[in-house]
């Protein structure tokens, strides 16, 4: 693990007089979020008039001289990998990424290099100096579609706000095992599963997770739906659908075993028993962009497995309803 230095040397006015230390440096430096700004002073990286303060609730009086000289962890001893990168969008501030089935999002036990982390310190090096190489917020690796990536401090600092207020825009689609009747929304607690440790569970002690969906396509024993994020659990969508009794295709933690319909072409039954990943797919990102203010939307279409299953979903419905 590496770390970045911030050195900050500055002389407050009189308009801070009576303002919390914490407030005033958020306030002036923007780069930063309160709440790193915080950590800082309880690590004892913040001097006022040469004196340590080690409280983020001290008083200012104006005019001290404050001083910080703080340390950003850089997770990981990650290298340059030249991996191929599909970019939805990309400017000084931002990358967005249409990620792949099969990609993992950061190194691991497991799984070292081969990453989208490797990718991106590839493709844009200054991106070592950023926490978790400037990701905002993972996908499962199984799991397709639009993830957003910082490429500032300023800008990270952001967009982690804007997720933390659930700011963000996210849509998926996703395909489920049995006929979803309506949308609605389910508000269930998501924590780690009390006897697997690798998966994750509707617990009374976990943390509020919420999911808006809606059915977009009834099949004889299958629907396509979207689903909206207002929060950000492990693994939520996939947890939630399973909750519900509606696990998604193709699922190998949450899917259950196989039940076959009671009309199945020998078609669906190849593509679905072929199916070998989550049918899961983040095809809407929307944000304030972090350095104008300007609300913006990416969409990727639906990757060529899941087109593949919709078809043969399609066909297999349309072959029963022909024989009635």
């Amino acid at each position: 693990m590496s770390t970045q230095t911030v050195e900050i040397r500055h002389t407050f006015d009189e308009k801070v007089y009576g303002q919390r230390l914490d407030f005033a440096l958020a306030q002036e430096f923007t780069d930063y979020s309160r709440a790193r700004i915080q950590d800082w002073i309880k690590q004892g990286f913040v001097k006022l008039n040469g004196q340590l303060v080690t409280s983020a609730k001290h008083k200012l009086a104006g005019f001290e001289l404050v001083e910080v000289d703080a340390t950003i962890k850089v997770e990981g001893d990650w290298k340059p990998q030249a991996i191929a990168l599909d970019i939805a969008y990309e400017d000084d501030d931002l990358l967005v990424i249409n990620k792949p089935a099969g990609l993992v999002v950061h190194p691991g036990a497991g799984n070292r290099d081969g990453t989208l982390v490797n990718a991106l310190l590839h493709h844009a090096p200054e991106l070592a100096n950023l926490p978790r190489a400037g990701i905002i917020h993972r996908l499962d690796k199984e799991t397709t579609g639009l993830l957003v990536v910082a490429k500032t401090i300023a800008a990270h600092t952001e967009l982690v706000e804007q997720l933390q207020n659930r700011a963000f825009t996210r849509e998926y689609d996703a395909v489920t095992n049995r006929v979803m009747v309506s949308g609605s929304t389910i508000d269930a607690p998501i924590g780690r599963h009390p006897s697997k440790r690798t998966s994750m569970a509707v617990t009374p002690d976990g943390k509020r997770a919420i999911t808006h969906y809606r059915v977009v396509e009834k099949f004889l024993d299958h629907s396509h739906i979207k689903l909206r994020l207002e929060t950000g659990r492990t693994h939520q969508i996939r947890v939630h659908m399973a909750h519900l009794k509606f696990p998604l295709i193709g699922d190998p933690l949450y899917g259950g075993r196989f039940r076959t319909p009671t009309k199945i072409t020998p078609e669906l039954r190849e593509t679905i028993g072929g199916f070998r990943r989550q049918a899961l797919h983040a095809s809407l990102l929307g944000l304030m962009h972090p350095a104008t203010g300007e609300y913006i939307e990416w969409r990727a279409p639906l990757p060529s497995d899941m087109q593949q299953l919709l078809v043969s979903l399609r066909k297999n419905k349309d072959f029963f309803e022909n024989q009635e």
